[in-house]
């Protein structure tokens, strides 16, 4: 794993499934991962959790035959669509982001229910969000964990296909640099050339940006796991 004093870590991947998160589920622990139970946030949409070494996946909803929990979620597609990066001083970040000329919400505060030693408990969170998307096609944010202890349970860390850590994540856009280079100023950091296209180098993995003059906007296509044997593999979010 890639690793860089002061450089911006990424928290957690999105994968939408909308209204079906409890029909979807299960395709991901048929692939063998253990997800944590369903939560409901203070803002009404609902989760399930694969928990990785040092960042997850969040499968992403709300509840079936409710109308979209929150705005900026509502036109989401289904599937991998959003990127989270990590924080630890949110309003710093917000006036960073702020500074450096991006549309920006102030600080809002994020709470769900979570499951600690056999008790229940509020896993909290601090968020910094776009009042306008940085790109198009590729929603992002900022999280700062309050309890981290109630995400990163050794209990949820235990996946019977060995998953052990997030290595690298996949975009594509009609213009390669211009996206990395965009996502790069979020990140505060510097997009590198790599390849068929640009790297995004954060503490913890690299977001590689290849060049597709099909697509349109541009698009989160794949994440690539590494388990605890060193194998990778790409997640099938099946969507």
């Amino acid at each position: 794993m890639l690793h860089s004093v002061g450089r911006t870590e990424f928290d957690h991947a999105v994968v939408m499934v909308r209204d079906r998160l409890d029909a979807l589920a299960p395709h991901f622990e048929r692939q063998g991962f253990h997800l944590s139970d369903k939560a409901v946030h203070n803002l009404g949409s609902c989760n399930r959790l694969i928990v990785l070494e040092g960042t997850y996946v969040e499968l992403l909803g709300w509840p079936p035959g409710a109308p979209p929990a929150r705005k900026e979620i509502a036109d989401s597609p289904f599937g991998l669509e959003a990127l989270v990066f990590r924080t630890h001083d949110a309003e710093a970040t917000y006036q960073r982001l702020l500074a450096a000329g991006f549309a920006v919400n102030p600080v809002q505060e994020l709470t769900r229910p979570a499951m600690l030693d056999g008790e229940e408990v509020q896993a909290r969170f601090h968020t910094v969000r776009f009042a306008e998307q940085p790109l198009p096609g590729i929603r992002m944010y900022f999280c700062r964990h309050l309890t981290p202890e109630c995400v990163w349970s050794p209990a949820l860390m235990a996946h019977p296909n060995g998953a052990r850590s997030l290595l690298r994540i996949d975009a594509r856009a009609s213009d390669a640099r211009a996206v990395a280079e965009r996502l790069a100023r979020v990140a505060d950091v510097d997009a590198e050339p790599a390849g068929d296209g640009w790297d995004v180098p954060l503490a913890n993995l690299r977001i590689h940006v290849s060049h597709d003059a099909s697509a349109a906007t541009p698009a989160l296509s794949t994440l690539t796991l590494e388990n605890r044997d060193g194998a990778h593999y790409t997640l099938d979010t099946g969507l």
